[in-house]
């Protein structure tokens, strides 16, 4: 019999050591009080460690020599790969030197922590989280993972690789309450939020795969290819550089868990990301649009628009009922232009100015796309050729950045489909007619169920049932003790055994097809040589 999934969260134990603020309660409930230094330093050490079982990184804030190798996790799990394989990002949080000191209340409350009983209220493991299974696309782009919490719920990651660069697409709930009636993850109801500790360990473990692939690589490079080019290419492909909050959930419905784990991404100490890099959407929670831009004005928003006017958006966005888009675009705008207004204020020089910007400033601001319009493509009422002139309209004079995600097949109630190619780009090239910059999104990912709005659990949902049975192949699917998918394969592995034994029985259609275009064209050639021959014969001769 299948277990029956949980339908809310439970309190955490043990609590993720990445939860800082979860840390810092349990420290001063014990009358233990750290400044910001000492927090910071104590963080700075467990990233450059590569997040170890807690009992390792404790011996090794002591100074005992540990015998580092394959471990599990503190609940059991096994690890992608082993902590000596994770690499930080640049030199600030990996440079040697001296090791900053820390209190000894704290070595010692770490220390009774990790011989402490298992359902201890303060009991703290450094990952918590483990992943279930991965599942790489046939071009090797993206990466499926599905981390399982410690309380049986499971959340999905994405990790896509583009040229030089890798992006993480990470979910903030179980869930989501939203019910958008073409985003599969609405089909699941809302189960609970992520702690700030459980968002973050989707990069612990995305990054050590990225790591175990990099080292793979390495290993299979030729002999003749030059060393410092092989390390150019493994200081790329191993880290990641983006981060958006796209995957499952109302990133702004679990907002201080969020703050804290973008201030996590972009802290120089730990994952050091530009600010720039880090990309936070939402369907449209008003009030903690401007909580954001007031907490985050660095840190990318993106507005899931969805449609041009309010009656369209509340047809399938059923939550925009009560908020009117217009109040959205302002807030979306006010974020963009939040750091101009900053320095244009701390300038004594310039008069007070609150909402009015020339074009050259609203240019300037909407280059670094610190706002975003995402737009899904349907067919129907809302990607029509008036409702391109609405959404232009909608941007006109704001130089806002719009981005069009065509539409992928997901399992929801109302039986939707995508717009053509050529309708897609007269639809971008009207938006853009308005001065806004609009570009189609390149979908990755499809065929693992693993592109916008595809993402998932399948156990999650009223019919209870295992992540196994979701809607992709278990080929390449490794459960347990995750090995990394090679990310180009032959096409040879690529056939399945059944379709090898079946070729090998009777011809496939396909097959036949092929075969008789080939005949058809060495018989076409045949004839344009002889005809070309007595042509010259017939030229000789007179």
């Amino acid at each position: 019999a299948k277990q029956q999934v949980k339908r809310f969260r439970d309190p955490l134990c043990p609590k993720p050591l990445l939860d800082r603020a979860a840390f810092d309660k349990a420290l001063k409930a014990n009358g233990i009080t750290l400044s910001e230094h000492h927090f910071d330093n104590f963080y700075q050490r467990l990233h450059r460690s590569g997040y170890p079982p807690l009992d390792e990184f404790v011996a090794e804030l002591r100074g005992e020599v540990v015998e580092k190798g394959v471990s599990s996790n503190d609940d059991g799990s096994v690890s992608v790969a082993s902590h000596t394989n994770f690499r930080t990002k640049n030199s600030v949080s990996s440079r040697p030197g001296r090791k900053a000191q820390l209190p000894k209340a704290l070595l010692e409350f770490l220390s009774n922590n990790v011989s402490a009983e298992a359902d201890s209220d303060e009991k703290f493991a450094t990952i918590t989280s483990k992943v279930q299974m991965h599942q790489t696309s046939a071009d090797g782009t993206t990466t499926k993972l599905a981390v399982e919490l410690q309380d049986g719920h499971v959340v999905e990651s994405v990790l896509m690789r583009h040229e030089g660069r890798c992006t993480l697409c990470v979910s903030s709930q179980v869930g989501c309450a939203m019910g958008c009636t073409f985003c599969a993850t609405g089909t699941m109801g809302i189960k609970g939020n992520l702690s700030s500790g459980e968002i973050l360990e989707q990069l612990v473990h995305a990054s050590k795969i990225l790591s175990e692939e990099s080292r793979d690589d390495m290993m299979t490079e030729e002999e003749g290819t030059d060393s410092k080019k092989r390390q150019k290419k493994q200081k790329r492909m191993d880290l990641i550089r983006n981060i958006v909050f796209m995957g499952m959930g109302e990133p702004l419905n679990n907002y201080r868990n969020v703050l804290a784990a973008c201030r996590a991404m972009i802290d120089r100490r730990l994952w050091n990301l530009a600010h720039n890099r880090v990309t936070v959407s939402t369907v449209g929670v008003a009030s903690r649009m401007r909580d954001f831009t007031r907490d985050l004005p660095e840190v990318n928003l993106a507005l899931s628009l969805h449609a041009p006017n309010q009656p369209m958006r509340e047809k399938i966005v059923p939550s925009a009922k009560g908020t009117p888009i217009e109040s959205l675009i302002e807030a979306l705008d006010s974020h963009m232009m939040a750091l101009t207004k900053r320095k244009l204020l701390e300038n004594p020089q310039e008069d007070d100015k609150t909402t009015d910007f020339n074009i050259e400033e609203r240019q300037s601001a909407s280059k670094k796309k610190r706002a975003m319009i995402e737009y899904v493509m349907l067919v129907g009422d809302t990607s029509t050729i008036e409702a391109a002139h609405q959404l232009g309209k909608l941007c006109e004079g704001r130089h806002l950045v719009v981005n069009l995600i065509p539409y992928n097949k997901t399992d929801v109630k109302d039986k939707l489909d995508c717009p053509s190619e050529e309708h897609m780009q007269e639809f971008r090239r009207i938006v853009s007619s308005y001065g806004a910059f609009c570009s189609i999104r390149r979908t990755m990912g499809a065929d693992i169920a693993g592109a916008c709005g595809q993402l998932v659990v399948e156990q999650e949902k009223k019919q209870v049932l295992d992540i196994e049975d979701g809607p992709f192949p278990k080929d390449n699917v490794k459960v347990g003790r995750i090995v990394a998918t090679p990310r180009r394969k032959k096409s040879s592995d690529t056939v399945p055994s059944s379709s090898s034994e079946e070729s090998s029985g009777k011809q496939q259609p396909t097959d036949r097809l092929l075969h008789q275009l080939t005949v058809a064209t060495a018989i076409a050639a045949s004839l344009f040589f002889v005809s070309a021959s007595l042509l010259v014969l017939q030229k000789r001769r007179r």
